[in-house]
Order: C-alpha cells, then structure tokens, then sequence
C-alpha cells in the first residue's frame, strides 16, 4: 500500500508541476497580450519585389479562387509575382491558372511535403525577388497585406509572421478553430512581442527576405510541421521574428471532426518530434548562451495543446473537488487550493485572449462540442507512431455541418 501511496504522490506531483507550470505560462503571455507591443522606427523606405508563394497539394476547389485574390493588393503589381505550386492538381485547374498573369510551377513527389514544393519553386522561379511570402492555398490576404509586410521589412525585421483570422465560422468546429487560433495568437504572437519574444510561425501568412529563406529552407526537410523546424533554426541563429496584428490573412477553418483529429494528429507528432531533437540544444542554448527565445520555443514543443490543457485542469480540479468532498483526500499530496488557483489562472488566460468578437449566442452553441473536441486532441496522443512520415492533407473547400 505504501508504494501504491507513493507512486500516486509522485503523479500528483508530476501533474501539478506539468500542468501548473503551462497555466501560469499561458497566463503570463495572455495577460501583456493585452498591451502593445513597442514598435521600431523605419530605418529605410524602399519597394522590395516579392515571391507570393502558394504551394498546394489536391487543392482544386479553392486555388483558382486564391490565385485571383491574391493579385488584388494596394501593393504595385510589378513588384509582386503570385507564384502557384501546383502538386497533383487536375488538369482543368492547371488550365484556369495558366489563364491567370501569375506564375505556375508544376511539381510532383513520390512523398508530397510543403518544404520540398517550396525548394522546387524557388529553384525554377530564380532570384529576382527580395521577399518571399508564404500562403496557405486557401489563404486569402488583406488588400494592404503586403503593403504591411514591406512597412515592417522597412523597420530592419527579416522574418515576419502576420495575423491569420478565420476565412468561415460556418460550423460549430469551425468556430471551434477559429478561436484557438485567436488564443494562439493572442498568447504565443503579440503576448510574446511585447515581452520582447519571438512571436510563432504558423505555417502560412508569413515572410523573409528571399536569400535568407532560400538558403535556410535548403536544409528543412520537415513532411509535417516545417515551419516548428524554421522556427528553430532561425532562433538559434537568435533571428527576432516579428508579428504584425493588423496585418490579416483569411484562413480556412476545419469544419469537420476528422479533418480536426487528422490536423492535430499532424501537429502533436511534429512537437513532440522536435522536442526530442531539440531538448538537449535548448537547454544548452538557455544556460550556456542566454538564449532565451530559442529555449522558450522548444518549452512550446512539449507544453500541452490549449484544449488539452484546460480540460485535464477542469477535469483534474473537479476530482480532487470530489475526492475532499466526501472524505477521500488524506492520501492527496497535493491540496484542492492549488488546484483550484491552476484552474482560475486558466480560465481567466482564455478570457483574456479571446476576442470580442467570440462572445456570442453562436461561440456558445458551439462550445457544446469542446468535449469532443477535447476527445479528439486526447485520444491523438495515442496515434502519433508515424504520423511524422507521411504527408497528411488537410482539403479545404468542402462545406459541411
């Protein structure tokens, strides 16, 4: 009984020092991400030609849409070429876009990933361009998006992470999406920008000087979560990534359960991969170097998914609530109080990074599916074995309810 005793004490522990520790974080970077973040001056005024590149697996429905979209900015149309990488698109696409003043590159893998479409293009497209930016093939950009992007190039930055919102709230798991990505900004872009931290890359409605992405992306051979390996590298090279709030890119949100699970599948495999590949690097960086952004971006790797997080809290708080209730808490090492000042500290972190515009009848129907949404991420973590090693597409385009 003592050893059963003492194992359950040292999961207590371990629960509450995990747990505990990514709840005052996630606190933390909620709470100054109600500030703002303090701004550079302009340091030159210049037009930099852009790539807007576009890579897309099977993206059909959307890209024609994308491509036209994509050509309509305030920003001077000589200086910026749409740039489609087109992997296994059907013919009559490929038709359409070669209608379209953009530039079409055609690209086929035996192992489909993003990093390799984006060698590629840059490979056939030259060098002619000072910015390479990157979308999503079902991202849609702002009209002064790329006028923002140059702005903040123009202040010294060479990395630049812009704010990706909802493209559809049309389903309750879009909705869904549509906040965590607003709770992912809030916390870990400008939470973190105005403490002086790099913000995160996301993926897509990002940019970096031209020379510099092509010869670090040379080296990424990531299949899933490519930009979690750029990140890496560019903060151990101690490259300040800079997040643009007003800079906006519509992204399509997952409207359906499997496409939700499949995505997070593909996340959760990526952080824990690079957690493993980088712990022993990060904690070097940390104590030997004061790298602190480089450290605080391989935590991220390992820390729980937001819905994880405030679920096992919530769940974790509520039992224990039961346990003292009827009598059953002397074998506890760890006391309600905390647990209860840990779920607080949680909620109100997610109070915080919501946006307004989210507290509505229509976030409230749609947080009756959080528990499945919980379910999904949870049971993800059993079903991460080589999801690493194969492409997993995410199709944009299909409405469902």
């Amino acid at each position: 009984m003592d050893a059963i005793k003492l194992i359950f004490n040292v999961v207590e522990i371990v629960l509450i020092s995990y747990f505990g520790f990514a709840s005052i974080y996630i606190f933390l970077f909620s709470f100054f991400g109600l500030f703002k973040a303090k701004k550079r001056k302009t340091v030159i005024n210049k037009k930099r030609k852009f790539a807007v590149l576009i890579p897309g697996y099977k993206e059909d429905n959307v890209i024609i849409e994308v491509a036209k979209k994509a050509l309509e900015q305030s920003y001077d149309q000589a200086l910026y070429d749409v740039v489609v990488i087109a992997d296994s698109f059907k013919e009559r696409t490929l038709q359409k876009l070669a209608e379209l003043p953009i530039k079409l590159v055609e690209v086929s893998f035996e192992k489909s990933t993003k990093s390799k479409a984006l060698n590629k293009a840059m490979e056939v497209i030259g060098d002619q361009y000072h910015i390479a930016l990157i979308l999503d093939a079902d991202n849609i950009m702002a009209f002064d998006f790329i006028e923002r992007i140059n702005n903040a190039f123009n202040k010294g930055y060479t990395v630049v992470q812009g704010h990706r919102i909802a493209k559809n709230t049309n389903t309750p798991m879009a909705v869904l999406d549509a906040i965590s990505e607003e709770v992912n900004n809030h916390i870990f872009r400008k939470g973190h920008r105005v403490l002086g931290l790099s913000s995160a890359l996301i993926g897509s409605g990002m940019a970096f000087d031209y020379h510099f992405f092509k010869t670090i992306m040379a080296n990424v051979n990531a299949v899933g979560g490519f930009d979690k390996e750029l990140e890496l590298k560019l903060l151990q090279d101690r490259t300040k990534i800079e997040y643009l709030h007003e800079a906006l890119v519509l992204d399509e949100k997952v409207q359906k359960a499997e496409v939700f699970s499949n995505q997070r599948k593909r996340w959760l495999s990526a952080q824990f991969i690079y957690f493993k590949r980088y712990i022993g690097t990060g904690i070097k960086e940390l104590f030997l170097n004061g790298n602190v952004d480089f450290a605080d971006k391989v935590y991220q790797m390992i820390s729980p998914p937001r819905i994880l997080l405030a679920g096992i809290v919530v769940i974790i708080t509520i039992l224990y609530s039961l346990l003292y209730g009827i009598g059953l808490a002397t074998s506890l090492t760890i006391p309600l109080k905390l647990w209860l000042v840990i779920c607080t500290l949680t909620v109100i972190a997610f109070i915080m990074a919501i946006p307004l515009k989210f507290y509505s009848l229509n976030t409230l129907k749609a947080l009756l599916t959080l528990p499945k949404a919980f379910a999904l991420m949870f049971f993800s973590l059993f079903k991460l074995k080589g999801a690493n090693k194969k492409f997993i597409h995410t199709q944009h385009g299909t409405i469902n309810s």
